[in-house]
């Protein structure tokens, strides 16, 4: 299970796996941060943590979570037909987990607004790297929303919005993140998530490849 202090800003802040205490708090979190549309709710939470309770993390802040982050492990390549996040997470249940998979599947990653700028979702992304290295895992994908993308779709295909955020001729508050943080775009996958509206339905697939990985 992963738990570890961080320090090097404040001590104060505590990554560590989700537990059943904490699922009304993560519901709402999750909320807070995507809205009724698109968020999970209790129940998911609830099965993620009977499924596969290593994946799910989150961060403590006297007291507070401020960010969790929820993953499975899966055959990415087994989902060609079909990359939607409904398919991919099954509808957020994860009852499609394959401890013999090779991939890291993140499904949600949430950053209370009143803690942005703590490096939540950076240390929440290393958190994930170690899961997918103590697993052995070949990488990790993540379905990432591209919640600016409304404001160029009649300029250009998401594609190219996609391509110009991951060059630094546009900035995304998701997609420019993952990038930085070492991701590859993959593909750019069409409703993926049908209720997020400012993405209008796109999402970027992205990649990060494990350097310790050890073929099974």
């Amino acid at each position: 299970m992963y738990e570890a202090e961080v320090t090097e800003r404040d001590e104060r802040l505590i990554v560590r796996n989700i537990r059943y205490e904490d699922l009304e708090e993560i519901a709402a979190l999750s909320n807070k941060c995507f809205g009724p549309d698109i968020s999970l709710q209790r129940e998911h939470f609830a099965s993620q943590l009977e499924v596969f309770p290593e994946g799910q993390i989150c961060i403590e802040y006297e007291g507070e979570i401020v960010g969790n982050a929820s993953s499975l492990i899966i055959n990415y390549h087994d989902y060609d037909e079909d990359h939607s996040y409904k398919v991919l997470s099954d509808e957020g249940y994860i009852r499609n987990h394959n401890p013999h998979g090779v991939h890291l599947y993140g499904i949600e990653v949430g950053v209370h607004p009143d803690y942005r700028g703590m490096k939540i979702g950076q240390r929440l992304y290393d958190a994930r790297r170690a899961i997918c290295k103590e697993f052995n895992l070949k990488s990790i994908f993540i379905g990432g929303r591209i919640p600016f993308y409304y404001k160029y779709a009649e300029q250009m295909s998401a594609k190219d919005y996609a391509l110009k955020v991951i060059h630094g001729e546009l900035y995304d508050p998701v997609l420019t993140f993952q990038s930085k943080k070492g991701f590859v775009l993959h593909e750019v996958v069409e409703n993926y998530l049908p209720d997020d509206h400012e993405s209008l339905k796109y999402a970027t697939t992205m990649e990060w490849s494990n350097p310790d990985y050890v073929e099974k």
